[in-house]
C-alpha cells in the first residue's frame, strides 16, 4: 500500500470514528471539502502540515495518519 493510500484509509477511518462528514472536517481544519474528498480517494498528496492539522481536528497523533494496516502473510526478517 503506498503512502497516499495509507493516508486515505486512515483519514476515512478516523473521520468516520469521529462522526464527522467531509464537510465538517474540512470546516474545522480550514480546508476545502473537495480537498478532503480528494485525499480520501488518493488523488492528492498532503503536506505534513496538512496531515498534522487534520490529525489535530480528528484527535489522533499525527503519525497515526501514516501508519499502514497490518499486513497479513508477510514475515519480517530481523
Amino acid at each position: 500500500m503506498d503512502i497516499r493510500a495509507v493516508l486515505a484509509f486512515n483519514l476515512r477511518k478516523f473521520r468516520r470514528q469521529a462522526g464527522l462528514s467531509q464537510e465538517e472536517l474540512a470546516h474545522r481544519a480550514e480546508l476545502d471539502r473537495t480537498y478532503i474528498s480528494s485525499l480520501e480517494r488518493s488523488l492528492y498528496s498532503a503536506s505534513i502540515d496538512v496531515v498534522d492539522k487534520i490529525a489535530m481536528v480528528l484527535g489522533v497523533a499525527t503519525h497515526e495518519m501514516l501508519v499502514g494496516p497490518p499486513q497479513s502473510g508477510r514475515s519480517r526478517k530481523g
